[in-house]
């Protein structure tokens, strides 16, 4: 088979493995948004029945020989072709399959869908108890496949694994490792320690209060709709459902839907939420759709997807220049602030105050959050703590790190969905994007003039093509960081951050 018939096999074989995939995807939203009550069990089952068809597919030999055939062929000569950049995720990808038994494959699918529907209903009453054991089953599955990914060589240019936990951050933040993150962190945690202790010793007070009136859920939806497609969002494309647990997921070109929850006395759950989840859609929206089903058509990382959605959500959605834009209009659908000023409102939205609730989180105390998470994942797989312990751990580090402490388990470590679902390694890739977005966002104004101008005036597409040309298209063809430093001239850094922060905390808390 000559090299060029090869590629076309892969191409083919690996765009339907994506509709099946695809498949899925839909499942997981039906199954997190409209899935009646007793149709938990089946859908776990069929889960697991599509988790083992993919693996299948994607450990077929067929696959190994195709790739060796165009391998070391003209087809891949340059490194950032197309045909290169596929082979190149498509042979790790095999790899990394192959590696992990089928039966793995199938018992982690399942455990994982039957985890997060337990997580679902057990959180509100606070079950931890009832919750451990399906967490239990996660994480040493999760553990299992961790240990067969940490024998395996990484990818060519890749840094060697340290220790176990970078088999699991490699497959969210390609090149990552464990290491790495200590001094990003690090730098982070001094930076954000003494910008939130002058916060909190300043005599300025926003009235948080503004945020808790009424607020009805209807309302709070036909002004996210708006806010949706003045930013750019396709919803001919896409939908906005509510969920228990916010999240944007691809169904493929054409299909990207977002979810968020309102709750009528809290109007940044459900406003901001929607921008978070706008940006992830944005993103994907924006990849190169002729390249769907191959890695040149994806998405490079989750700290690079983390990135888009923290910038609509903070930088964009939480600026002065948004608001002189669409404050007049939320006076108008909502009664409630009738009597509150631009200043107030600006003030208030963007208030700090370490609180429980990562996903409610200030700019300021977010990542935080994630250091709390980050430093309790480390431990567990480096066998320093139990799964019994985490609630202590959890409380312990919140107070140290916040000086809050949860009172019950819902608002402590049953809090986020992610663990029931497996995604360990994950929560890093939320406060990379937060650097990431500051890097990019300082490029592009540096590219295009000041924004928010342009924001104020409802002008949104400039940023948006911006992201579209230097993030967007380029898809899988960099890795994150060589991404970041082709974008920005730099590696990843917390200092743009910090920068960004305290430019505008200053201004805001009078610094």
């Amino acid at each position: 088979m000559k090299p060029e018939d090869a590629y076309q096999a892969l191409l083919t074989w690996h765009k339907e493995t994506a509709y099946l995939a695809s498949l899925g995807a839909l499942a997981a939203w039906d199954q997190r948004t409209m899935i009646p009550k007793k149709g938990h069990e089946h859908r776990a089952r069929q889960m697991a029945a599509l988790a083992r068809l993919l693996h299948q597919r994607s450990t077929d030999p067929r696959v190994g020989e195709w790739l060796e055939r165009v391998e070391g062929s003209p087809l891949v000569q340059d490194p950032l072709s197309d045909p290169a950049v596929n082979v190149r995720e498509w042979r790790q990808a095999y790899e990394r399959m192959r590696a992990i038994p089928e039966r793995l494959a199938v018992e982690l699918a399942e455990a994982e869908s039957e985890a997060e529907s337990f997580w679902e209903e057990a959180r509100p009453r606070d079950d931890w108890q009832g919750f451990l054991p399906y967490l239990r089953r996660v994480f040493g599955l999760t553990k299992e496949k961790a240990e067969v990914l940490f024998a395996l060589p990484p990818a060519p240019g890749d840094p060697p694994y340290g220790e176990l936990y970078d088999a699991l951050l490699d497959g969210y933040e390609p090149g990552m490792r464990a290491r790495d993150l200590k001094p990003l962190f690090a730098e982070l945690h001094q930076g954000l320690r003494g910008l939130l202790d002058r916060i909190l010793g300043s005599p300025r007070r926003p009235d948080t209060a503004l945020l808790h009136r009424p607020y009805p859920k209807e309302a709070q939806r036909a002004f996210a709709l708006e806010l949706l497609e003045a930013c750019g969002y396709d919803l001919e494309a896409g939908r906005l459902d509510p969920t228990a647990h916010p999240f944007e997921i691809a169904i493929g070109p054409g299909d990207v839907r977002i979810t968020t929850r309102y709750f009528e006395d809290f109007f940044n759950a459900g406003i901001f939420g929607t921008l978070h989840e706008m940006g992830h859609a944005l993103y994907e929206q924006g990849l190169p759709k002729a390249h769907w089903g191959t890695p040149r058509g994806e998405a490079v990382s989750l700290g690079v997807h983390e990135s888009q959605s923290r910038t609509w959500e903070n930088l964009v959605g939480r600026s002065r220049g948004f608001w002189e834009r669409f404050f007049p209009r939320a006076k108008e659908v909502f009664a409630s602030l009738a009597d509150v000023s631009l200043d107030q409102f600006h003030f208030t939205i963007n208030a700090v105050e370490p609180s429980l609730i990562r996903v409610e989180a200030d700019e300021v105390t977010y990542n935080l959050h994630i250091l709390v998470r980050l430093e309790l994942e480390l431990a567990l797989f480096r066998g320093e703590l139990a799964l019994e312990d985490l609630p202590g751990a959890w409380a312990e580090k919140y107070r140290a790190y916040l000086g809050v402490a949860p009172k019950d388990y819902k608002d402590g470590v049953m809090q986020d969905v992610h663990w029931s679902g497996g995604l360990f390694g994950y929560f890093p890739t939320y406060t990379l994007g937060n650097l990431y977005a500051a890097q990019f966002f300082k490029k592009a104004e540096a590219d295009l003039g000041p924004l928010e101008p342009l924001f104020a005036r409802g002008e949104f597409r400039p940023f948006l093509d911006w992201t579209r040309r230097n993030i967007h298209q380029e898809g899988s063809r960099l890795r994150p960081r060589a991404l970041v430093e082709k974008v920005t001239g730099e590696p990843p850094s917390a200092q743009a951050f910090l920068d960004y922060l305290e430019a505008k905390y200053r201004a805001l808390y009078g610094l």
